[in-house]
């Protein structure tokens, strides 16, 4: 069983880390034809391409003209390291023992505008691109036209021992996947709140579930999708009767 997960735009490239056997992007060929082609961007072009201020554009003019290789652990961090948004909060994998990290190396994947996709202890470099920017590449009009089938590619290759893709990425991202070409089915857990009387998927939460529930299923070593029904953290509870064999409901009441 294979987990996705979306990459976040807040990132975390000071605080102290440690993690033994960091590995390399396997896609970054790819990253420098898209670093090349997005350093003909100026400061302002990229403010108004990704639709951030004027500061937000400079630093990542910046961080585009300063990405390098080769990667080493002076020069970039493990992606699951460098991500810290919502998802990022509930996977927490900064308390992720040796066993732990190992196991979300085979069994979680990030999905990402630059890097394609990620294993937990790829080494990255500090960038913003979301996968919906509609930034025209030299393989189309945007980040969808370029990855193409590689991402999914990529994803049947490390899908060759599993039984399904547990997709806990956002649909933005997910998006990039060619669902119809995996070896295997998809299985989207869905988690709503709530709130005024009725069940919704508020973004917050949903996103933070998501992160929980991978590192639910990573400290438990859990590999069966059959099992991810068995999730009950932070009051979630799995809903029979609201999910489908692709769909997995879980509802949680007011907070």
């Amino acid at each position: 069983m294979l987990m996705v997960v979306s990459p976040a735009k807040t990132l975390d490239f000071e605080s102290e880390w440690s993690l033994p056997g960091s590995t390399k992007p396997r896609l970054l060929k790819q990253s420098a034809q898209l670093i090349q082609q997005l350093r003909d961007l100026s400061p302002q072009d990229i403010s108004a391409l990704m639709k951030i201020s004027d500061k937000l554009g400079a630093l990542n003019f910046d961080r585009f003209q300063a990405w390098d290789t080769p990667f080493t652990v002076k020069n970039a961090r493990p992606a699951v390291l460098a991500f810290k948004g919502d998802v990022y909060t509930g996977l927490e994998a900064e308390t992720f023992g040796k066993e732990d990290m190992d196991f979300a190396q085979d069994h979680l994947r990030i999905l990402s505008g630059l890097y394609g996709l990620l294993r937990p202890k790829d080494l990255m470099q500090a960038y913003r691109l979301e996968m919906g920017t509609k930034f025209a590449n030299s393989g189309g009009k945007d980040l969808y036209q370029f990855w193409g089938s590689q991402i999914t590619d990529l994803l049947n290759q490390d899908l060759a021992d599993s039984t399904a893709l547990v997709n806990l990425a956002s649909n933005e991202y997910f998006r990039a996947v060619q669902t119809r070409q995996l070896t295997v089915p998809v299985i989207t857990p869905v988690f709503k709140d709530r709130k005024n009387g009725q069940y919704k998927i508020i973004s917050f939460f949903a996103k933070k579930a998501r992160g929980t529930m991978a590192a639910w299923v990573i400290r438990n070593r859990i590999d069966r999708p059959e099992a991810l029904k068995d999730f009950d953290v932070d009051g979630y509870r799995y809903v029979a009767s609201a999910s489908d064999a692709s769909t997995l409901v879980f509802q949680r009441d007011e907070q």
